[in-house]
């Protein structure tokens, strides 16, 4: 009975955990516009708003992965929360939009911190028969978050204003620090106790990704592509240290011996570079061309984390019975054919179609999320759950953060470092279109890769 409450107080702690961060993405994205018109923020620096948060995630998700093994899980899952609440807080306060953009740097050291740790103590606790099951459960929160975000966030922001969004999610991370020291008293998760974190290669990892990110996104000025070259150079360096120190950050042979592995990786990552940016420009969409206010728009947004909040358990009980490859593939075929619907949105697009293709990303990414998490967490040794954890988590950060890197390089090709007003709409619905249109052929890709990890 003891351990059967004790995988309870793991799940519902991580469960909890898990919606704070997606759901604080998602209801920003909707509360941008007002932002935007508050603070006087152009178009560059407004995505910079989500990029910021993403790119620190991803620049820390693996070594906070492979200090976790090696310090303890629930150590770095409570830092990890109080760094988290600490920074929403600030934000809450932010006098000028920098501040904002400082506070969701903090917000995404946070945020790596708790992704990383808490799939990988859920993977801990519970047995392979159940662990698809309890991924569901925490990939399911996720979803709501995503869900919840969009509807409360223009809620708050219509009614309270912007900055509620973020002070309101405080009390949720004091609850969540609380139930951990005094819930999982006694116990922690270190599968690496003893072994050496390897700081050349964690720094490596960081200035690449950082280099790679940012000089994507600026790749249209020469400072951009050097950006790009040098962080190229680095992400090379740090693959050859990986694979001669003798207890890397990031185990790279997982890659190159585990197909499964490396697959289920990709294929995470090119979905997430094509799907994440949907929910942003559909912000802008609504609001800015369509007219309507932040509530109406949240409402609208909703349709699709819905849908994938409602698919997500469903495919974690399908995933302990059935192949994982097979499930994931059918779910990034059904999510691309909506991409493709809205490759050809334009300012009389009707809401049905609108609606119709937010059900079909929502009904994709739930099929797709859970079976594909489960087979990375499912093709590992139990020493390796910190490091697949926080794999899968920076596939999706840096998925994520690309996806934003290329909103940054269409507005700044098609719109340019200007605030959002009736006379560059039409070159804003163009920037929308383009990069629905690549998100369609990211999503063809991602099929394929999904296909080839057996």
């Amino acid at each position: 009975m003891g351990e059967e409450t004790n995988k309870m107080t793991v799940l519902l702690v991580a469960t909890i955990a898990s919606f704070l961060t997606p759901f604080m993405a998602s209801s920003v994205n909707v509360a941008l516009p007002v932002i935007a018109n508050e603070l006087t923020v152009n178009a560059i620096l407004l995505s910079w708003i989500t990029t910021s948060f993403l790119l620190t995630s991803a620049m820390l998700a693996v070594p906070f992965g492979r200090i976790a093994d090696i310090y303890g899980m629930k150590r770095i899952f409570i830092i990890g929360i109080i760094i988290f609440t600490i920074a929403t807080f600030m934000a809450s306060l932010s006098p000028f939009v920098e501040f904002l953009i400082f506070s969701r740097v903090l917000q995404g050291v946070g945020s790596s911190m708790i992704f990383v740790t808490g799939l990988a103590i859920i993977s801990s606790v519970f047995p392979p028969s159940e662990m698809g099951r309890a991924i569901g459960i925490n990939v399911t929160a996720v979803f709501i978050g995503l869900v919840m975000g969009p509807v409360l966030g223009g809620l708050f922001t219509q009614y309270l204003g912007w900055r509620s969004i973020f002070y309101l999610m405080v009390p949720l991370g004091i609850l969540v620090t609380i139930l951990v020291i005094f819930k999982l008293k006694g116990r922690e998760w270190a599968g690496c106790k003893g072994e050496k974190l390897d700081k050349i290669g964690s720094l490596l990892y960081a200035l690449s990704l950082l280099l790679v990110l940012v000089g994507f996104s600026q790749i249209t000025i020469l400072i951009g592509k050097i950006m790009l070259v040098l962080g190229i150079i680095s992400l090379i360096a740090f693959v050859l240290w990986e694979l001669r120190t003798p207890q890397p950050v990031l185990e790279m042979r997982l890659f190159i011996k585990n197909r499964k592995f490396a697959f289920s990786n990709l294929a995470a990552l090119i979905s997430f570079t094509g799907t994440f940016a949907v929910v942003f420009l559909l912000s802008l969409y609504l609001q800015f061309i369509r007219g309507l206010d932040p509530r109406a728009a949240g409402l609208v947004l909703a349709t699709q984390t819905l849908f994938m909040a409602f698919m997500s358990p469903v495919a974690g009980r399908l995933s302990d019975r059935y192949e994982s490859r097979i499930l994931a593939s059918i779910g990034m075929t059904i999510t691309t054919v909506g991409l493709i619907i809205f490759s050809f949105l334009n300012a009389d697009t009707s809401f049905y179609v609108i609606l119709f293709s937010l059900v079909l990303l929502g009904i994709g990414a739930g099929i797709f999320s859970t079976p594909n998490t489960h087979a990375v967490m499912n093709s590992v040794k139990k020493r390796y759950f910190g490091v697949a954890s926080a794999t899968i988590s920076t596939m999706r950060i840096v998925g994520q953060t690309l996806s934003m890197g290329m909103v940054l390089v269409i507005f700044s090709i098609y719109v340019g470092a200007v605030q959002f007003n009736p006379g560059n709409y039409p070159q804003l619905l163009q920037s929308i279109s383009t990069a629905f249109t690549i998100s369609a052929i990211l999503g063809f890709i991602a099929i394929f890769a999904s296909l080839a990890r057996n």
